[in-house]
């Protein structure tokens, strides 16, 4: 094997093991209020999301988590820093503009589930193919497959009001692939759920985030969550001070607390905050 041929192996290798951010923030900042009441919500935060993984933000409230999912989501804008959503920039463009990248590239998935009333289960997905000028062939079949993909084909002609809360949120998740978004943000969606449809929720994303396509994060303060994640970010005081993957663990001489907990490497993100390990209940 020649040495161009060895670079181009070790290359993609390395390709392989650390796939390209699908959105990248760099020192995001954000100010709100005037004058004198004015105060900076954010400081500084960077966060990648990678295709293939499910992304819990977790914090307490006030920390910033859903200020941070919306300018993620290009419905604030940043005092500043830098955002690139699928290799787009963010940065500099217009509400117009933030708009349409929000539209290509962004689907949403709200605690409040956000349907029509007045429309069923299939055309609430077809709207968001509308919305977002997807270029599908037949909107219908799309919207019908993406209720497939969801569960949910046999409630297709179903008002919301005839649908569980379970069934609201999963139409919701079809309506965020609509259009085959490069990220799913999803805010507080097992808040409003009970334990069992939580759990259905969950299982559900984590299966979306397996998508070698596409990133899912999902801000929550549910900690049953927990298990369905593949990384876990803590934000206090608008910084990332804790940055987790389930699967990086770590011994614990502690037998009865091990048990009770999963523990996770942590990924020290502010020295006068954090260092050494962590576990969260």
């Amino acid at each position: 094997m020649s040495l161009m041929e060895k670079l181009s192996t070790a290359t993609q290798a390395a390709a392989q093991v650390a796939p390209k951010p699908l959105l990248e923030a760099r020192g995001i900042t954000k100010m709100l209020g005037t004058g004198a009441n004015e105060f900076q919500v954010l400081k500084g935060v960077d966060l990648d999301l990678r295709p293939g993984e499910l992304t819990l933000l977790m914090g307490p409230s006030g920390s910033g988590k859903t200020t941070l999912l919306s300018i993620l989501g290009c419905i604030l804008t940043a005092t500043a820093g830098d955002l690139t959503i699928a290799d787009e920039q963010a940065v500099g463009r217009n509400a117009e503009g933030l708009a349409d990248l929000r539209r290509r590239h962004v689907g949403f998935v709200f605690q409040s589930y956000n349907l029509f009333p007045t429309m069923t289960a299939l055309e609430n997905v077809m709207v968001a193919l509308d919305v977002r000028s997807a270029k599908v062939a037949d909107p219908y079949k799309a919207a019908a497959e993406a209720l497939a993909a969801v569960g949910l084909s046999h409630r297709a002609n179903n008002y919301p009001s005839k649908l569980s809360g379970g069934e609201k949120q999963r139409v919701a998740i079809a309506r965020s692939l609509a259009g085959n978004p490069s990220v799913i943000l999803a805010d507080e969606p097992t808040a409003a759920l009970d334990s069992e449809n939580g759990r259905a929720v969950m299982e559900l994303l984590s299966e979306v985030a397996k998508d070698p396509t596409r990133a899912v994060l999902a801000v929550t303060h549910d900690h049953r969550t927990l298990s369905f994640a593949d990384r876990i970010i803590r934000i206090e005081d608008g910084r990332i001070v804790a940055d987790e993957r389930p699967g990086d663990k770590v011994s614990d001489d502690h037998s009865a607390d091990a048990s009770a907990a999963p523990e996770y490497t942590i990924r020290k993100t502010d020295a006068s905050r954090r260092d050494g390990t962590k576990r969260y209940a």
